[in-house]
């Protein structure tokens, strides 16, 4: 049995939630501190002040140890159901741009290309993380149709792609600031209203966060 299913078929006792929140807090200190490349499960170990097989025990490598305090199971839980497509969409991108800024520079890239290496990490990633916002956007097009802001249901990845993206592309990209997100996700909303939703309610004028940003 390979490590990854040892860790996952654990018996005995239920794991101890302070055990888990020394460890979630060692490895969020350690990103900052030392950042994604150099931290391990020993130095998160020390930190914690826990044996490295209390690690183990939950997170069979470094990478799903990361991954799953980056994005606990709440992350987009329930699909948002503000009563308009605008307002429902933008309740998601924002919590997505949020599990992509918050972590300290450098995490996301790198913890990606591991996933992308790891076959059996990218399968829990596309369920966990992708899955989970396709899921979301189904739901939230799904609800629009039915109160007639579409005519056309749009493909929930096509979506998904022209929102989060550009939000990628400026974060680890172009290196933007995170603080500019809320203006440039507004002005991602707009756009891809227009194409999915032409008959949709139009931007407000005057409103602020749907103002050009400065770089």
């Amino acid at each position: 049995m390979s490590a990854r299913e040892q860790a996952r078929n654990q018996g005995g006792r239920p794991r101890d939630s302070r055990v888990d929140d020394a460890i979630a807090s060692a490895v969020r200190e350690l990103l900052s501190e030392v950042g994604y490349t150099r931290l391990t499960m020993a130095v998160v170990a020390a930190r914690a002040g826990v044996g490295k097989a209390a690690i183990y025990r939950r997170h069979a490598t470094k990478q799903e140890m990361i991954f799953d305090v980056l994005l606990p199971d709440r992350f987009l839980a329930v699909p948002p159901d503000r009563g308009s497509l605008r307002a429902d969409l933008a309740a998601v991108l924002a919590e997505i741009a949020d599990s992509l800024a918050l972590p300290p520079q450098g995490t996301v890239p790198g913890l990606l290309a591991d996933i992308h290496a790891d076959p059996a990490l990218r399968e829990r990633f596309d369920e966990k993380y992708l899955g989970v916002q396709h899921h979301t956007l189904t739901e939230i097009l799904d609800r629009a149709a039915a109160r007639g802001e579409l005519t056309t249901r749009p493909d929930p990845a096509t979506l998904n792609a022209l929102l989060v993206g550009p939000v990628f592309a400026w974060l680890f990209l172009l290196s933007e600031s995170p603080a500019q997100l809320p203006a440039l996700t507004s002005t991602l909303l707009d756009a891809a209203l227009a194409l999915i939703s032409p008959e949709a309610e139009p931007p407000v004028p005057g409103r602020t966060n749907s103002a050009p940003f400065d770089a």
